[in-house]
């Protein structure tokens, strides 16, 4: 895929190669992610690996805009199937004990991320030349809508999605993060019983349970097979069952317990680590303090600020469900144990995002300093010509209470 454009002087759009466009998109990436003087910046190490946040997605691209042989900019993309709405199938068996359930309704969605313009050849256009041909490749590829996702108040991004690009505000999900403590975190052993699950396990509940959430992935097994997937856990109440006892999804959710909730883990450490640039040294000193103290005394259980100011790892928590009047607390205790999973895996933060209604957000620890509350995901109909079947226009359609955010993603 080659695309030219007319401009001042000529940009060429083209695929990624890795073989000699590696060290150039790497230097890009470095120079867009340096914050202004006395700012903080993030910096993100894909570990010599450009494509390696599409990588598991099952369709991914990489484009890259050049001018005289010189890249200036460059965008991923990716492909898959995903839950869009919920219709309901009529039964005709008079024994069936649930005559009505509720069906996932799919589409074919591309997502964008990781869209640089160098800062020396902005105002180019080249942004919108980049978002354009990845469209175009969408479209080749059988996608029917494409969303992105951007901070809320990155004015630059959202304007070039929305009012050149023709993508709509779609969704406010939260991003929650939570640091890795020197003490293990609380999981709540007195009252509830935490088990892994197997992957067979794990898919059944997740296609049984959370099918009809919206943006569930079809290829859920693909998900959870994925070697970056360090497993599905469980919490229900002590007592009712344990990794001996599990009787199997199936049996399990024809007679749950009162309560249960369920978290899968990510490990995007493998992916990419992070590094927080830009703080001043007395800053830097104190967050030391917090640790030191916190490593000295763990029994004290203090809250301490883990060293982001080198290469850090972090682990995702994705597919947060669970039912019953002990859900939230639940969801705490796992997200507890997924915790200390990340210390014995030597990340330094734990995230998760959720829809802005999900009721079991009151169970997941976090700092606000570190979060955002409003991640802004918008979205567009890749098609006119695409029927609206069952679900209607999705890029119109209500928000649900939950959402479901892939891993391969983050």
């Amino acid at each position: 895929m080659v695309e030219e454009f007319s401009t001042k002087v000529s940009v060429i759009v083209r695929e990624f190669n890795p073989n000699k466009d590696r060290e150039k998109v790497e230097g890009v990436e470095r120079i867009c992610e340096v914050g202004p003087n006395g700012k903080i910046s993030l910096f993100t190490d894909l570990h010599g690996d450009p494509i390696c946040r599409v990588r598991n997605s099952p369709t991914f691209n990489m484009l890259v805009a050049e001018i005289d042989e010189e890249i200036v900019g460059m965008i991923r993309g990716c492909i898959k199937t995903v839950t869009c709405g919920k219709k309901q199938l009529n039964r005709q068996n008079n024994n069936d004990s649930n005559p009505t359930k509720h069906v996932p309704i799919y589409t074919k969605v591309a997502y964008i991320l990781g869209l640089r313009v160098s800062p020396s050849h902005r105002k180019m256009r080249i942004g919108l030349k980049l978002v354009q041909t990845m469209e175009q490749w969408f479209r080749d590829n059988g996608a029917e809508y494409s969303y992105i996702a951007t901070e809320n108040d990155n004015v630059a991004s959202v304007n070039l999605f929305t009012q050149k690009c023709g993508y709509s505000k779609f969704r406010t999900p939260s991003i929650l993060v939570n640091p890795v403590f020197a003490h293990k975190a609380k999981t709540l052993t007195n009252k509830f019983t935490i088990i892994k699950l197997n992957q067979n396990d794990a898919e059944s509940l997740y296609r049984n349970h959370f099918s009809t959430t919206e943006f569930f992935p079809r290829d859920i097994d693909s998900v959870l097979k994925n070697n970056l997937s360090l497993g599905t856990f469980v919490a229900v109440p002590r007592g009712s069952y344990d990794f001996n006892s599990w009787p199997g999804t199936n049996q399990f959710l024809l007679n749950p317990p009162q309560s249960w909730a369920v978290v899968s883990v990510w490990n995007c450490k493998k992916v990419f680590t992070l590094e927080v640039r830009g703080v001043s040294r007395f800053k830097r000193m104190l967050a030391k303090m917090t640790r030191v103290l916190d490593r000295a005394m763990p029994w004290f259980g203090l809250p301490s600020v883990p060293n982001f100011f080198r290469p850090f790892g972090l682990h995702f928590m994705y597919g947060l469900g669970g039912d019953g009047p002990d859900s939230v607390q639940m969801v705490r205790a796992l997200c507890g144990f997924a915790h200390n999973l990340a210390k014995e895996n030597d990340c330094s933060v734990v995230a998760t995002e959720v829809s802005s209604l999900e009721p079991l957000r009151l169970g997941v620890p976090h700092w606000k300093m570190l979060s955002c509350e409003e991640d802004l995901w918008c979205i567009k109909r890749l098609g006119e010509d695409y029927s609206d079947g069952s679900v209607g226009d999705w890029t119109k359609s209500p928000p649900g209470l939950s959402i479901f955010v892939d891993p391969r993603e983050f």
